[in-house]
C-alpha cells in the first residue's frame, strides 16, 4: 500500500509502498478516504526534537481521517466491514487510575497514533476497536476527516457555560475557527477572535465571530470598545501557544473570567501571576478530546444545526491527492489556509 513515512531521522517524508497492516482479534483495519494535515503532522516533517523523541523508524504519520471499515477482528461485535468512521488518535492503556476511573483521555501512557504508531496518511491503517467513531449516514469524507480536530475544538469551547458570555479566541487556526463556530451555537453573546493572518481571521469572521481583531495592528481592549464592553470578557480560548497572546487574554479578561488552554508552547514563558490572583481568573489546560463524550457532543451538534455543519465545512480551504502531498505541507504550512486535506480515496 503506499503510505507517507518518515524513513530515516532528519527533515522529510516519503510516499513509498508499505506492506498492509494486519488486523488482530480486538483490532479494526480501515480504508483510508481522507486525510487531514495537522501541526503535529508539520513537526513531524520538520524533524525537531520533540520529533525525534516520539517516532520508531520507517514510521507512517497522520491521525485525523475518514475511512470505511474492510475488515474487523474475531472480537470485534459492534461494527462491520462497510461501516464509515474515523477514529479516536489517542490510544490508552486502560489500567492506569484515570483510564479505570473513565478518564482515559488523561492515561498517563496514551500512544499517539501516527506519532508513536503507524498513522493514518496510507491507504490502510489498523486501530483498536475502542477507537473506531462509527460515523452515522450523513457525515461525507471530508468532514468526517475533520472530527478529530473539532473535537479538540469542541474540548476546549464547552469547557465553561457561553450562554450570554463574551468570548475570547486568541488563535485562528483551524481549530480556532472551530471554536467560535461552537460559541456561537453554545449561546455566547460577542465572540471575538485574533490571529496575525488576515485569511485565517476571515475564516473565522464566516464561521461566526462577530468581531476579528489583526493584533499586529490592534489591540484586543480596542475591540472591547467597539463591542461596548465594560468588565472584560468572561471566557478565554487560548489556541495559539504564543505567550503574547496569553498575555493579552489575562489583560482583558473580566474578574472570575475562565480561560482554558488548548495552544501548545515552542517553550516555557513567564505569565502574570499576580493578575491571575488577584482578577480571581481559572485557568485550565486541555489536551485532546475526552473519550468519548466529546465524540457525542460533536455528533449531537452537527446533527441537529445545518448551520453549524456549514460553518465547521468551512474551515476546509484545500484538497490535495495523496500524492501531491508535498504540496499540501507546503500550503499547511505558509498559515495562509483553513484546514488541508489529503484524498486517499
Amino acid at each position: 500500500m503506499r503510505a507517507l513515512t518518515k524513513t530515516t531521522a532528519g527533515p522529510g517524508l516519503e510516499l513509498i509502498d508499505r506492506p498492509e497492516p494486519s488486523c488482530g482479534p480486538w483490532q479494526v483495519k480501515i480504508r483510508v478516504l481522507r486525510a487531514g494535515l495537522c501541526g503535529t503532522d508539520l513537526h513531524l516533517q520538520q524533524w525537531d526534537e520533540w520529533a525525534a523523541s516520539q517516532l520508531r523508524l520507517p514510521q507512517t504519520i497522520g491521525h485525523e481521517f475518514f475511512g470505511e471499515i474492510v475488515e474487523i477482528g474475531s472480537e470485534v461485535k459492534e461494527l462491520k466491514p462497510g461501516d464509515p468512521c474515523s477514529a479516536e488518535g489517542h490510544i490508552v492503556c486502560g489500567y492506569c487510575r484515570n483510564c479505570r476511573a473513565g478518564r482515559r483521555h488523561q492515561c498517563i501512557r496514551t500512544v499517539g497514533l501516527g506519532v508513536n504508531t503507524d498513522g493514518a496518511f496510507a491507504d490502510y491503517v489498523v486501530v483498536p476497536v475502542e477507537n473506531v467513531w462509527k460515523h452515522q449516514d450523513w457525515v461525507d469524507p471530508d468532514l468526517g476527516a475533520i472530527f478529530d480536530p473539532l473535537g479538540n475544538a469542541t474540548h476546549t469551547t464547552l469547557q465553561w457555560p457561553l450562554v450570554g458570555e463574551d468570548v475570547l479566541i486568541t488563535g485562528a487556526g483551524p481549530i480556532g475557527v472551530m471554536a467560535a463556530a461552537i460559541a456561537r451555537h453554545a449561546g455566547a453573546r460577542h465572540v471575538v477572535a485574533t490571529d496575525l493572518a488576515d485569511v485565517r481571521l476571515e475564516l473565522a469572521r464566516r464561521a461566526g465571530a462577530d468581531l476579528v481583531v489583526n493584533v499586529g495592528n490592534t489591540r484586543i481592549a480596542d475591540a472591547q470598545r467597539e463591542l461596548g464592553m465594560r468588565e472584560g470578557f468572561d471566557v478565554g480560548l487560548e489556541m495559539s501557544g504564543s505567550p503574547q497572546a496569553v498575555a493579552e487574554m489575562i489583560d482583558n479578561m473580566n474578574h472570575g473570567g475562565k480561560v482554558a488552554m488548548l495552544g501548545l508552547p515552542k517553550s516555557p514563558y513567564p505569565i502574570d501571576w499576580g493578575k491571575v490572583i488577584t482578577h480571581m481568573l481559572t485557568i485550565r489546560g486541555i489536551y485532546g478530546r475526552e473519550m468519548f463524550e466529546t465524540w457525542y457532543l460533536m455528533t449531537s451538534m452537527l446533527s441537529s444545526s445545518p448551520t453549524l455543519v456549514e460553518a465547521v465545512r468551512s474551515v476546509i480551504t484545500h484538497r490535495f491527492a495523496a500524492k501531491d502531498w508535498a504540496l499540501a505541507f507546503e500550503v499547511a504550512r505558509s498559515g495562509h489556509c483553513g484546514k488541508v486535506i489529503l484524498d486517499w480515496s
